[in-house]
């Protein structure tokens, strides 16, 4: 098993940055990739961005790619997003999510259905 806690959510105007975090523990070791959703109110969840915890590779979504930055601490087990140059469209809830093994099919690293770990979720909300 692998507990996800994210913080570092919070309220702030457009062209401004945020820092999410996201804490694993139990099973680390057996953790592969580690990753972060978002859903927006009244739409489908969707990728943001990944990072390999071996090699540090990382991926983003078009829609974040030069904004967004995913970093990873291997020692602390814990991985970062940091989110510059928001915008109202950047709202929605964020997610952390892990892919670890056992248990875990991988579809990818955009398909939410790679992932068998999920935090609770940390609200997001850029101002206009």
């Amino acid at each position: 098993q692998v507990q996800l806690v994210e913080s570092g959510g919070g309220l702030v105007q457009a062209g401004g940055s945020l820092r999410l975090s996201c804490a694993a523990s139990g099973r680390t070791f057996s953790t592969n990739v580690m990753g972060w959703f978002r859903q927006a109110p009244g739409k489908e969840r969707e990728f943001v961005a990944a990072i390999t915890w071996s090699s540090g590779r990382t991926y983003y979504a078009d829609s974040v790619k030069g904004r967004f930055t995913i970093s990873r601490d291997n020692a602390k087990n814990t991985e970062t997003l940091q989110m510059n140059s928001l915008n109202p469209e950047d709202t929605a809830v964020y997610y952390c999510a892990a892919a670890a093994t056992p248990g875990s099919t991988w579809y990818g690293h955009i398909d939410g259905r790679s992932y068998n770990y999920w935090g609770q979720g940390t609200q997001v909300t850029v101002s206009s």
